[in-house]
């Protein structure tokens, strides 16, 4: 790949950076790229352009894999990953899974189907099961459930592909905040309500 940089000042013989590269790849690889373009109703630049903003080009650690993986199960529908649960609140015991909330675009069905392609690769996180949660963003102004309240707390993104999760999570942080949503117990178990 030979990629011209914007930065460094052209020599006198030299035309100024375009910002443009050329990539060169196998043929059969350009060929499935193309289609796959195709089907998305896109250009092939388009969806080279999305697929390099995707994490996972040099995975590393466990949260390369498990952003990796969720790439790997809904390609391009894939709008944010967030960590939740007993290892985002340091409570993690010996045989607890690291829970993920894979959050989708709003046009993509949430189907066993995509917990099966999970599954045919699992990921470990230092030695725990990564259990996948497929999920749709609530849209504004809808009430956030018991799951959304959880992860607004306790939550770790790990991936947002346009902040659109972040930025629904600090209006649920607001909404805890100013005590509209609170945390009760009953015999030992936590759950949320609205509060009127």
């Amino acid at each position: 790949m030979f990629i011209m940089s914007d930065t460094i000042a052209p020599s006198p013989r030299q035309k100024p950076a375009s910002g443009r590269f050329i990539l060169r790849i196998d043929p059969v690889l350009h060929a499935r790229l193309r289609e796959e373009a195709r089907t998305a109703e896109t250009s092939l630049n388009e969806l080279c352009a999305r697929k390099l903003a995707l994490p996972g080009s040099a995975p590393s650690g466990p949260t390369a894999a498990a952003v990796t993986r969720a790439v790997a199960v809904v390609a391009d529908a894939l709008v944010g990953v967030v960590a939740f649960g007993s290892w985002a609140r340091q409570e993690m015991r010996e045989k607890s899974d690291v829970d993920v909330l894979l959050v989708v675009e709003d046009g993509q069905p949430i189907h066993r189907q995509m917990y099966r392609c999970w599954d045919e690769s699992p990921v470990s996180w230092n030695g725990h099961p990564v259990e996948p949660h497929f999920v749709h963003l609530p849209p504004p102004g809808r009430r956030m459930s018991g799951l959304w309240a959880e992860v607004a707390v306790d939550g770790v993104v790990l991936f947002d592909r346009d902040l659109r999760v972040s930025r629904r999570l600090v209006e649920f942080r607001r909404e805890i905040a100013s005590g509209r949503v609170s945390l009760r117990r009953v015999h030992g178990q936590p759950y949320w309500v609205g509060v009127a």
